[in-house]
């Protein structure tokens, strides 16, 4: 099963709604092989077993959005479109009971794990990134400090160039 279904493919039919990863009751059925009002039709019949923060349905303002970047356009004209988290994804897999299903949400565990890791070695790297800066920052500031030294160098009076009368001007010109 994992041949019909790849990582990638499952991973571009995720989204980031209201700061959650979800995936579209169309996909889903796309991916299990069935029709969407029959997902939705199961998921219905076990209303129970997804609540709110396993399955929510999408406002009008968020299907516009998504139908933005969703390249089928019928998303647009859809009365209500469900969005499943990954608990959602994970219990429908006990109400649609195919092998084709049971495949397909190991695929699909599968890439939410991964995009899970991705994400955690994502933020190893910002953590590093702030650490190598601080360090640099610190290391920097010497030479910063040093140039502003270089920059800042007592200005001194220049002394004139050419010929110089000691004497003053009232003076200048008298014999002695």
């Amino acid at each position: 099963m994992s041949e019909l279904i790849s990582i990638e493919a499952v991973a571009n039919k995720i989204f980031f709604i209201r700061s959650v990863k979800v995936m579209l009751d169309r996909d889903l059925a796309e991916l299990y092989g069935v029709e969407t009002r029959v997902l939705n039709q199961a998921v219905r019949r076990n209303i129970k077993r997804f609540p709110e923060d396993f399955m929510f349905a999408l406002t009008r303002d968020e299907i516009m959005r998504i139908s933005q970047i969703v390249t089928s356009s019928d998303i647009k004209y859809a009365k209500q479109v469900h969005a499943f988290t990954e608990q959602g994804v994970a219990m429908l897999s006990g109400i649609l009971n195919s092998d084709r299903a049971i495949a397909v949400n190991i695929q699909i565990m599968r890439t939410f794990t991964k995009l899970r890791h991705m994400i955690s070695d994502n933020e190893d790297l910002k953590q590093e990134l702030a650490e190598l800066r601080e360090q640099t920052d610190e290391r920097f500031q010497i030479v910063f400090e040093t140039l502003d030294q270089l920059l800042t160098v007592d200005v001194k009076e220049k002394k004139k160039i050419g010929f110089m009368v000691k004497e003053k001007a009232s003076e200048y010109g008298k014999k002695r």
